[in-house]
């Protein structure tokens, strides 16, 4: 799938990102990928993570925000960027780097004894008013073992009439938006590989793919014109904010292929340099543990990664 210099650039990296280059760039014996994942708890990025958890079974002292965080204070202004170093944060990282849930024995219950969202004092794993951070908990949740079966009714009652879904609907919105459908979608796909989901589930997803397939996961359905320039820039980690490689990534796992992806594949291939990589084009700002990824400017391994096995699968679909 990729020609041998860069899959040695790619496998000298963090097992985090190793087992997947292993797995579904480079096909490797199931038996290689699953080792190289077990030591995503060892060592690397996913032991630093984990060694970070406070006893109560939080990060940072938080659910979603580190308890340390001023609300009202410079940290908190628009372009400071939030921080991303607080307990919801952790586990979709280490969720999302193949750590086994096994490690994290016993989360699922300190958590729900200790955990309380910053919004009205809600017990973690009952969700809160937020799609995105619904989304997250019911993923995690179906990860950990915890019961989130309250957040399976949430999701297709909230789900808007066009589609898709909105974290200002608490605020009066009526019309869906791209990063709240996508960190939906993969939140819903991600308990139903987990758990096996519910119809109901399944329907509100498959509606909430159509949201973003009708706009070519990139326009204005009323204009035509492209949403706006964040939906094209490549940046790692991922967070809330929508990219079409993300969304590209999400339909790729969802095995869901469609001609309407097209114009996204094709914003992901011109990006690719002459020697096969991608570059870090964006840091988003705030708080972090550790960096993860190379400064803007850099070619990402990351998302030279995701990147790549979105437009294998594109092509062998389109084949």
């Amino acid at each position: 799938m990729v020609d041998a210099s860069l899959a040695e650039w790619l496998l000298d990296s963090d097992p985090a990102l190793r087992w997947q280059v292993e797995r579904d760039l480079l096909g490797a014996p199931e038996e290689v990928w699953r080792a190289t994942r077990a030591r995503v708890a060892r060592e690397g990025l996913g032991a630093r993570l984990l060694a970070l958890q406070d006893p109560d079974g939080q990060w940072a002292g938080g659910a979603y925000f580190p308890a340390d965080f001023d609300m009202r204070g410079p940290e908190a202004a628009p372009d400071a960027g939030q921080p991303w170093t607080a307990t919801t944060w952790a586990l979709n990282t280490l969720r999302e780097w193949g750590l086994d849930a096994a490690v994290l024995a016993g989360t699922a219950q300190k958590l729900d004894a200790n955990s309380r969202w910053e919004y009205d004092d809600l017990p973690y794993w009952g969700g809160e008013v937020d799609c995105c951070i619904n989304a997250y908990t019911l993923a995690n949740g179906a990860w950990l073992g915890a019961d989130v079966s309250g957040l399976t009714e949430w999701f297709p009652q909230h789900q808007l009439d066009d589609g898709g879904w909105n974290c200002e609907w608490v605020n009066g919105s009526k019309r869906s938006s791209f990063h709240s459908t996508l960190n939906t979608l993969i939140g819903l796909l991600s308990y139903e590989t987990a758990t096996g989901g519910a119809e109901a589930l399944r329907t509100a997803r498959k509606a909430g793919e159509e949201y973003l397939l009708e706009r070519r996961l990139l326009r204005s359905l009323s204009t035509g014109g492209l949403v706006g320039p964040w939906a094209s820039v490549f940046a790692y980690p991922f967070r809330w904010q929508y990219t079409a490689l993300r969304a590209l990534d999400y339909f790729r796992a969802a095995g869901r292929w469609d001609p309407r992806l097209a114009e996204a594949v094709e914003v992901v291939r011109a990006a690719r340099r002459p020697d096969g990589t991608w570059l870090q084009e964006e840091r988003y700002p705030g708080r972090v543990w550790f960096d993860v990824d190379v400064p803007p400017g850099e070619p990402s391994k990351w998302l030279t990664f995701y990147a790549a096995r979105v437009l294998e699968w594109w092509d062998v679909a389109t084949r």
